[in-house]
């Protein structure tokens, strides 16, 4: 081989070698931009994540919120409300109590006025 078959087979294979670093910085390139592409898409899920915590936070707060009312509030109304139905029942069955008293009185007297008319006819 001469020389110059060395030479142009030399610079052939630094040609192959050129298009083969080309190609690798091309790949690199590409690389770079799926990279911060992929920064970027962690970025926005991590402010995403941020935001839903934050939500959580305040969601849990109005529950905690919430149930405090319904154990301080609402179930002692309830109670007085209930109570309160209680000592109506109570009144209504205390105030009613004389008109059954006054209903068996008036059976009472028919049931003797009955018997006086039939006394009364038996001595006629």
């Amino acid at each position: 081989m001469t020389d110059s078959a060395k030479l142009d087979l030399l610079l052939s294979e630094m040609q192959e070698m050129k298009t083969d670093m080309q190609e690798m910085k091309t790949g690199m390139q590409e690389m770079k931009q799926d990279i911060h592409l992929l920064k970027d898409d962690t970025q926005t899920l991590k402010e995403n994540t941020q935001t839903l915590t934050q939500k959580v936070d305040v969601i849990e707060a109005k529950v905690i919120h919430t149930e405090l009312i319904l154990e301080n509030e609402i179930r002692v109304n309830i109670q007085r409300v209930a109570e309160g139905h209680l000592d109506l029942s109570r009144n209504l069955h205390d105030a009613m109590r004389p008109s059954n008293e006054v209903e068996m009185l008036a059976i009472k007297v028919r049931m003797l006025e009955s018997d006086v008319r039939e006394l009364k006819s038996r001595l006629a």
